[in-house]
C-alpha cells in the first residue's frame, strides 16, 4: 500500500470520527435552529435574530445602562459589527442610543417603546419555535438532561 493510499483512509477514518461526527451534529442543529429562529422572526416581526438578541439584553433590566461595547462583547460581535447593527435598529425606531451620565465619551442603547412591543411580540414567536424544535421533540426527562448538560458544557467552557 503506499502513502497516499494510507494517507487517504487516515483521513476518512478520521472525518468519521465520532467526536467529530457528534460535534457536527451540534453546530449543524444550532445552526438550523438559528436559521429557523431568524427566518421566522424576519417573517412575523421584521427583525433579525441577532436584533432579537439586542432587544433580550436591553429589555432584560430596563434601568441598565447597555453601551455598545458591552452589546458586542455579549453578542461576540465587533465593535464596528455592532455599531452597524444599532445603526439599523436605530433606524427601525427598535432602539436609540443615548449620552452616558457618568463618562461623555460613551454612549449608552436602550429600547424605545416600539422596540419593547416588537420584542414582546418577538419573545411569543421565539417561544413557539424553540418549543417546537428544540422542546417537543424530545421526552421531558430527555429536554432536562439535554439542558444540563450543555450548561455543564458552558462552565467547563468558562473554567476552562
Amino acid at each position: 500500500m503506499d502513502a497516499e493510499t494510507r494517507r487517504g483512509g487516515e483521513t476518512a477514518r478520521a472525518a468519521s470520527s465520532p467526536l467529530i461526527q457528534d460535534f457536527g451534529l451540534l453546530i449543524k442543529v444550532a445552526m438550523r435552529l438559528e436559521q429557523r429562529l431568524d427566518s421566522v422572526l424576519r417573517r412575523e416581526c421584521g427583525i433579525t435574530h441577532t436584533m432579537f438578541e439586542v432587544l433580550i439584553r436591553l429589555c432584560r433590566q430596563p434601568d441598565e445602562e447597555v453601551s455598545q461595547r458591552v452589546l458586542a462583547g455579549d453578542l461576540t460581535l465587533t465593535s464596528s459589527g455592532v455599531t452597524r447593527l444599532i445603526d439599523r435598529m436605530e433606524e427601525a425606531a427598535l432602539v436609540r442610543r443615548v449620552p452616558s451620565p457618568e463618562d461623555r465619551r460613551s454612549v449608552l442603547v436602550e429600547a424605545t417603546d416600539h422596540g419593547a412591543a416588537v420584542f414582546l411580540r418577538a419573545a411569543e414567536i421565539h417561544g413557539q419555535v424553540v418549543e417546537r424544535y428544540f422542546v417537543a421533540p424530545l421526552a421531558p426527562a430527555d429536554h432536562e438532561r439535554l439542558t444540563g448538560s450543555l450548561s455543564e458544557i458552558l462552565g467547563a467552557l468558562r473554567d476552562g
